[in-house]
């Protein structure tokens, strides 16, 4: 069935599916980046307010900022966002905006924030902000799972939630070790909420929410995977972590892309001892950094916490 076309002006304000409309219909729009998006919305604290906006308020826009959404969302746009919103409020999602007061707390801090999050599961923001991002390559040595593994299970121990992106290799296990912990984990999603991607994984997702934890993800429901969507997943990951922790990781691996983006978000990264050993890019985080800020090269789940927090836990070394 077609949607109705909705006229912007009929939206009303701070009403929360209102206002969760007026952002679907931007972002699907794209005229503006996510990231600038939830910037604009938070500048005028309502997406409503920004889809109401009319050719004569671009007379008092800076240039390339908020005038790029004069005009962009059609009342057929706003009429389709409309009835997504019903469908997803039918399917029971948890959808949390930048307007909300439950969308997570740290990943308000970061720059490049996106302007809505899908939650299948349960974030708790007084456990979940204790999080720690524990990634690494999908081809993984033997010697990096059972690092991955033991690393995540000692941050349970330490009553930090593992934070990973649900791919093979390093994020499965830190998953997994995570929850044969009896911890919190949460996975962060390169696709919409309705597409486990690998399918290998699935189960494994299933058995995450169960524990109590939760899936997110910032895309529509059935977006599929994407080569765009990965980095964008990694922005996430960073944003809602404490620290980024790298277990391995090549030069083109989305691990080395998610220590960079911490390092951009301000972020602590710590790098294993046998990562800086093996990877010239890694030894350069350690030595050089980005963004004015080092990584931080560890061998043992302890340095971690202490570095976090000022506690030990187990002082056996991670890489030898």
């Amino acid at each position: 069935m077609s949607p109705h076309a909705i006229d912007a002006a009929t939206l009303r304000l701070g009403e929360p599916d209102h206002e969760l409309a007026a952002i679907v219909a931007l972002l699907r729009a794209a005229v503006v980046p996510s990231y600038r998006l939830a910037t604009l919305i938070d500048f005028f604290s309502s997406a409503v307010k920004l889809v109401q906006l009319s050719e004569s308020d671009r007379l008092f826009a800076p240039p390339n900022a908020w005038d790029a959404v004069v005009g962009a969302v059609t009342p057929e746009d706003l009429g389709r966002a409309m009835q997504d919103v019903t469908e997803w409020r039918d399917h029971e999602y948890d959808i949390r905006t930048i307007l909300d007061p439950t969308y997570p707390e740290s990943l308000r801090d970061i720059f490049d924030r996106p302007p809505l999050l899908f939650v299948l599961g349960k974030w708790i923001e007084e456990l979940d902000s204790r999080s720690v991002a524990v990634v690494g390559t999908r081809r993984a040595t033997k010697e990096g799972l059972n690092r991955a593994a033991r690393l995540s299970r000692e941050l349970v121990e330490a009553r930090y939630t593992v934070l990973s992106g649900l791919a093979l290799g390093i994020d499965a296990v830190a998953h997994t070790a995570a929850l044969d912990a009896g911890g919190r984990t949460v996975a962060v999603m390169g696709t919409g909420l309705d597409y486990r991607y690998p399918a290998a994984n699935r189960v494994l997702s299933e058995r995450i929410v169960e524990a109590g934890g939760a899936l997110i993800s910032e895309f529509f429901p059935h977006q599929h995977p994407a080569r765009w969507t990965f980095p964008m997943r990694n922005v996430v990951m960073s944003g809602l972590s404490l620290a980024t922790a790298v277990v391995e990781a090549s030069s083109t691996s989305g691990a080395r892309m998610q220590a960079r983006i911490a390092l951009q978000h301000g972020r602590t990264v710590f790098l294993l001892r046998s990562l800086v050993a093996r990877h010239k890019w890694a030894k350069k985080y350690v030595t050089e950094g980005a963004y004015g800020i080092k990584a931080i090269e560890v061998s043992s789940t302890r340095e971690i916490v202490e570095r976090l927090e000022g506690n030990g836990v187990a002082d056996v070394p991670l890489a030898v």
